[in-house]
């Protein structure tokens, strides 16, 4: 009996696609911004949207490419990078419409960043490392006019809790502010758990929540340390979890008992099944 999810892995990681010359991708683009023209004038739903109508929608695309880009389905990823670069010609057009910037604007201001943040690229300097290229981009930018004014100003505010601690954390290294050894962030972890121990003694609310908090952030700190993105990581975690809970909750209705009921040994029992499933390595949605 297959029990794993219906959603596998798509096989188009290994499916070449024709690529396209210049070109095409050009006309391919001026159709878009065509077909945006059209529906901004003709249609009704299109022609009520604003920029503050379209930034919830615009938070879900991306969270729907981040999804498919962990399941490492390519299909998913075409559809989901269209349906962003949507919303940013959306974005475009409406400016256009206030006069305030057009797509083209768009372009250039991204393309005078890209040369002026890669100098290494655009100005022959000598060759240098990624991790150096990164440092020169975060000092770069404390310099552009209007840029931001403290190293970790440029930090969305409304970034998720854990990709905001990785990122200040980033952007701290590119400073010169971590760690000598990455192996010390460890007892600095211990150091965490110790003190949010103490804490749970005493049963004291906000002191747990603040020492969790400091764990928290030591581990994120040690992911970083190790290249791992602690996103990535949960979400996989996440995705396993919801697997194995799905397969008992199966299994359960195979063998006619109620969750509500199994024992937690019993549970246990259709958990080391559900880690031996084939399924297992699957993504469900």
């Amino acid at each position: 009996m297959n029990l794993a999810p219906k959603t596998k892995y798509k096989q188009s990681l290994i499916k070449k696609q024709k690529m396209h010359g210049r070109e095409e991708k050009m006309q391919a683009f001026g159709s878009l911004l065509d077909i945006m023209d059209e529906l901004r004038e003709k249609c009704p739903w299109d022609k009520k949207q604003t920029n503050e109508s379209l930034r919830t929608n615009t938070i879900e695309e991306t969270f729907e490419l981040c999804e498919a880009i962990i399941g490492r389905d390519n299909d998913e990823i075409k559809k989901e990078l269209g349906d962003l670069l949507l919303h940013i010609v959306f974005y475009a057009k409406i400016g256009e419409e206030q006069e305030a910037f057009d797509i083209k604007n768009v372009c250039d201001s991204l393309c005078q960043k890209l040369i002026y943040r890669h100098p290494h690229v655009f100005k022959n300097e000598s060759e240098i490392s990624s991790e150096l290229v990164e440092q020169n981009w975060e000092q770069l930018k404390l310099k552009e006019k209007g840029g931001n004014k403290t190293v970790l100003a440029g930090v969305p505010s409304s970034l998720p809790s854990i990709a905001k601690a990785h990122r200040i954390q980033d952007k701290a290294r590119n400073a010169g502010f971590d760690w000598t050894l990455r192996e010390d962030v460890w007892l600095k972890v211990e150091e965490e758990l110790e003190e949010l121990k103490v804490e749970i003694k005493d049963m004291q609310i906000e002191k747990m929540e603040n020492e969790f908090g400091d764990l928290f952030f030591s581990l994120i700190n040690a992911a970083r340390l190790y290249n791992i993105n602690p996103d990535n990581a949960l979400e996989k975690t996440n995705q396993k979890f919801i697997f194995r809970f799905n397969y008992i909750e199966q299994r359960a209705k195979e063998l006619n008992k109620d969750l509500q009921t199994m024992s937690l040994a019993e549970m246990d029992i259709l958990w080391e099944e559900a880690k031996q499933s084939p399924g297992r390595a699957t993504r469900t949605r």
